[in-house]
């Protein structure tokens, strides 16, 4: 079945916006008083941008999620309870953050190289005993490497293209994250996910999740395994998707359409789409 709009959802280093409505209330009811974490507040601000979506009108019929992104799809899906989702992503920054004081890191962008020649090089600084990782399969033409200070300006410095440090608290999408990740497993196994209302597509390989169960299991995975955007708007353009609303006005996702040769899918930010 052909499922014409997609509506996506941006991870870290997007700009916060307006929370309201229930959400607002969700977050309150979490954080109180207390300065709201930044994935909350960024997973807050695109499910109010969803919310508003729907309510014009404009219905998702696939979602997917870019990293911390996946929080907002799964919600979007219905197969994660807004209260739910909120506690998580709230647990999740407390727990990367302490993740990344205890064993620092970054993350760099390759612009312009091969994912492959990406992949052999950080195979080469694995072996020398380095932690490095390709963290994101962003586009065709845009990778992502975390890990290690020393190992991560060793394999920016062999690799061709343009790179550029990006303003994250440390290392995603690495080893450096297990203990996030392993106390994270354990409080998803705790948490009750429902069958999606609309598929969403996983962002570690570009499959369909169809149950609850899968939702879950993606999310458990998701703090060590690599983001594979490119995977992930190859599928939804597969699904029959033909535009891509972006549920966050930063446009990171819509600019990332660029690299996509051949595919006929529109990029929209949600701004665009309610006006």
């Amino acid at each position: 079945m052909a499922l014409s709009r997609a509506v996506v959802f941006p991870g870290q280093g997007v700009a916060e916006g307006e929370i309201s409505g229930r959400v607002e209330e969700a977050v309150d009811a979490e954080v109180g008083k207390e300065e709201t974490p930044y994935q909350l507040s960024v997973f807050a601000a695109s499910a109010t941008l969803f919310d508003r979506l729907r309510k014009a009108g404009v219905e998702a019929g696939v979602v997917a999620g870019h990293s911390l992104g996946e929080y907002g799809a799964a919600y979007a899906a219905g197969a994660l309870g807004l209260r739910d989702a909120v506690r998580l992503v709230a647990e999740r920054d407390r727990l990367m953050m302490l993740c990344s004081r205890k064993t620092p890191g970054g993350m760099t962008a390759v612009v312009g190289a091969e994912p492959r020649e990406v992949e052999d090089v950080i195979g080469e600084e694995l072996e020398r005993g380095g932690v490095v990782v390709a963290a994101n399969f962003n586009t065709p033409r845009q990778t992502v490497i975390s890990g290690e200070k020393g190992a991560l300006d060793a394999a920016a410095g062999r690799l061709g293209g343009r790179k550029f440090e990006l303003e994250v608290a440390g290392a995603f999408h690495s080893p450096l994250m297990m203990d996030a990740s392993q106390e994270m497993d354990g409080l998803l196994s705790e948490t009750e996910f429902s069958e999606p209302r609309v598929p969403m597509v996983s962002g570690a390989d570009g499959s369909v999740l169809q149950t609850g169960s899968e939702v879950r299991d993606a999310l458990r995975s998701q703090m060590l395994s690599p983001v594979r955007w490119t995977a992930v708007v190859e599928r939804l353009a597969d699904l029959g998707a033909e535009e891509m609303v972006e549920a966050g006005d930063g446009g990171t996702l819509v600019r990332m359409l660029r690299d996509f040769k051949g595919l006929d899918l529109t990029g929209l930010k949600a701004s665009e789409a309610l006006s």
